[in-house]
């Protein structure tokens, strides 16, 4: 009976993991999608900024700003960047603060 409930769990522990390997791109995709909708307009489609003031996200400045700080301007925004609350979910956030970081590579 343990062996039984042994091989359940890892089996149920494979299926999650896969399911999060195969999720990941989809993930990507949907951040990108928002990105191209929300943000390229003023902070262009590679993330190099420029229009309205805004900062390359590649700049030290914006590197040494932590996730948690780059989550707290999206959702409330800052200076002209409107305030995102109630028009993307905290996950959307989250998913578009990690593509943010992939563009600053």
């Amino acid at each position: 009976m343990k062996q039984l409930s042994l091989r359940m769990a890892l089996v149920a522990l494979l299926a999650c993991g896969l399911m999060a390997a195969f999720s990941s791109p989809a993930v990507a995709q949907d951040a990108a999608a928002t990105y191209k909708a929300k943000c390229a307009m003023c902070h262009g489609p590679d993330g190099k900024g420029g229009k309205m003031g805004t900062r390359d996200f590649a700049s030290a400045e914006v590197k040494a700003e932590t996730d948690a700080q780059l989550t707290d301007i999206i959702t409330k925004g800052k200076g002209k960047m409107p305030s995102y609350t109630g028009k993307l979910k905290d996950t959307e956030i989250k998913d578009l603060v990690t593509y943010i970081r992939s563009l600053a590579k």
